[in-house]
C-alpha cells in the first residue's frame, strides 16, 4: 500500500513539473537554441558541397558528401522535434555557424587550389563546425531529459553520436592521409 502512495505522488509529482515545463522559460530558452541549430545544419547542408568541391583529397571529398547527407537527416530529425514539441520549425540565425562557415570561405580563398595545406584547413574549419555541434546537441540533450522529453532526448542523442562519429572521421583522414603531406608541401 505504501508503494502505491509513493508511486502515485511521484506521478503527480511528474504531472505538475510536466505542466510547468509546458509553459516556462526553460521550454523557451530550448525552442530558440533549436531554431538556432536548425539555421545552422540547414546552412551546413549547403555549405558542405562547396567544402566537397574544394577538397583535393578523395577521401576527404567522400566524407564531406556522406555528412552532407546525415546534415539533412539532422535538419529532419529536428523538424521531428518541432513537431513533437507541437511547434512550427523555423530557423534563428545562428551567429555562431555563420562565423564558422565564413571561416570555411576564407580558408577556401586563402589557400591554393589542389593543395593537401587547403584539406588540412578544410579538415579544420570542419572540426570547429562539429565541436560546436557536439556541444550543442550534447547541452540540447540534457535539456530535453530535465524537462521529461525522452523521445526528443534520444533523437538529440543520435544526432550527438552522429556528430562525434563525424569529428572522429575526420581526424583519422588528417591523421593518416592529409597533415603530413601537408606539411610537406
Amino acid at each position: 500500500m505504501a508503494t502505491t502512495k509513493t508511486a502515485a505522488k511521484t506521478t503527480a509529482k511528474k504531472a505538475t513539473s510536466s505542466a510547468k515545463v509546458e509553459n516556462s522559460e526553460f521550454r523557451e530558452f530550448f525552442i530558440d537554441e533549436l531554431k538556432d541549430i536548425y539555421w545552422a545544419e540547414k546552412h551546413l547542408a549547403t555549405a558542405l558541397p562547396k567544402l566537397q568541391k574544394a577538397a583535393t583529397s578523395p577521401e576527404l571529398a567522400s566524407a564531406f558528401e556522406k555528412h552532407t547527407n546525415e546534415t539533412k537527416e539532422h535538419v529532419q530529425t529536428l523538424e521531428k522535434i518541432f513537431e513533437l514539441l507541437g511547434e512550427k520549425a523555423s530557423a534563428k540565425k545562428c551567429d555562431a555557424m555563420a562565423g564558422l562557415l565564413e571561416e570555411a570561405n576564407s580558408i577556401i580563398s586563402d589557400t591554393d587550389k589542389d593543395t593537401l595545406i587547403r584539406d588540412a584547413g578544410l579538415i579544420l574549419a570542419a572540426q570547429k563546425v562539429e565541436h560546436y555541434e557536439i556541444a550543442t546537441y550534447g547541452t540540447l540533450r540534457v535539456f530535453a531529459q530535465n524537462m521529461g522529453q525522452d523521445e526528443i532526448a534520444d533523437l538529440l542523442t543520435q544526432t550527438l553520436e552522429n556528430e562525434k562519429e563525424t569529428d572522429v572521421a575526420l581526424t583519422e583522414i588528417a591523421v593518416t592521409a592529409i597533415n603530413e603531406e601537408a606539411a610537406a608541401e
